[in-house]
């Protein structure tokens, strides 16, 4: 039997907020394991809601599978399995993560306990794959953990200008079956458009969204009739979803280029202000890239 304690008496440090089925988060509010160098930018990092969260699986004689490397700790009666079932299906694994940047093999929690995965600065994503018709594909490094009754596949482009002009890449990470998956999102969950298709069309300029239904037919198609009037345009190419499904955009994640109302940008910003938005930039795009 154990004990233990994740959520401090007022929740001012860290709290455990509801995920889906037996995931949860434990959000640290702030961070205060800092010193006098990094607490400027750990205050104004906690301020834009950049902050450390760690996801908690409660197993009640029930298993998970993990991204490799994500567990921190293991409480109670919980046994650590491995999904390759040979040396073809390690190859097969190995070949892969190669080409999703998933790692090869995903280990296999099972028992009765709590599993804590390692603290990141992502965005947490709850996703329940009945409700993408059962088949989700997401954005490459995306996975983090999922029900053991959730199968994994790497599926390729139907063609290959999807792949090599949508920014998409050749091959992506599908989950389907039933059950949770968990992901890490470049951005919250509040700032993501949902989409829903009904046999119609979206185009997205940009490879915006970061994850879709595997109903969906996805090309990249000219933004107009003709070349020439695509390049007028000033669009391009743009990426199309077709069918019936699901769509998750982050529509400002991108958002260095963003014009302003003088018709600027805030990413050409000058003088000393321009150098230090782009100092806290760089820190926070470091911290986020942990």
């Amino acid at each position: 039997m154990y004990q233990i304690k994740l959520q401090d008496q007022n929740a001012e440090i860290r709290k455990v907020l509801p995920g889906k089925g037996c995931f949860s988060v434990l959000e640290y509010d702030h961070d205060v394991s800092t010193d006098s160098y990094s607490a400027f930018y750990n205050y104004y990092a906690s301020k834009m809601n950049i902050k450390k969260r760690q996801v908690i699986a409660d197993l009640n004689n029930s298993s998970i599978i993990l991204q490799a490397g994500a567990m921190q700790m293991i409480l109670g009666n919980v046994n650590i399995s491995s999904d390759v079932k040979g040396a073809g299906d390690f190859m097969k694994k190995f070949i892969g993560s190669k080409v999703t940047g998933e790692s090869a093999v995903k280990p296999k929690y099972e028992g009765t306990g709590k599993v804590i995965l390692e603290p990141t600065y992502k965005y947490i994503l709850f996703e329940d794959i009945s409700e993408w018709a059962g088949d989700i594909v997401i954005e490459d490094g995306m996975f983090l953990a999922c029900d053991s009754t959730v199968e994994m596949k790497v599926v390729a482009r139907s063609n290959l200008s999807s792949a090599v002009l949508g920014g998409e890449g050749l091959f992506n990470t599908s989950l389907k079956g039933t059950g949770i998956a968990v992901l890490e999102s470049p951005v919250p969950r509040e700032e993501l458009i949902e989409i829903t298709l009904e046999n119609d069309i979206v185009k997205i300029d940009g490879n915006q969204a970061i994850a879709w239904s595997g109903s969906l037919d996805f090309t990249v198609e000219k933004s107009t009739k003709s070349l020439l009037g695509s390049a007028a345009s000033g669009e391009g190419l743009v990426n199309v979803y077709r069918g019936t499904g699901k769509i998750l955009v982050a529509p400002v994640r991108n958002n260095g280029l963003i014009a302003t109302p003088e018709g600027g940008n805030t990413g050409s910003s000058s003088g000393a202000t321009g150098s230090v938005g782009g100092a806290v930039g760089s820190v926070i795009g470091g911290i986020l890239g942990n």
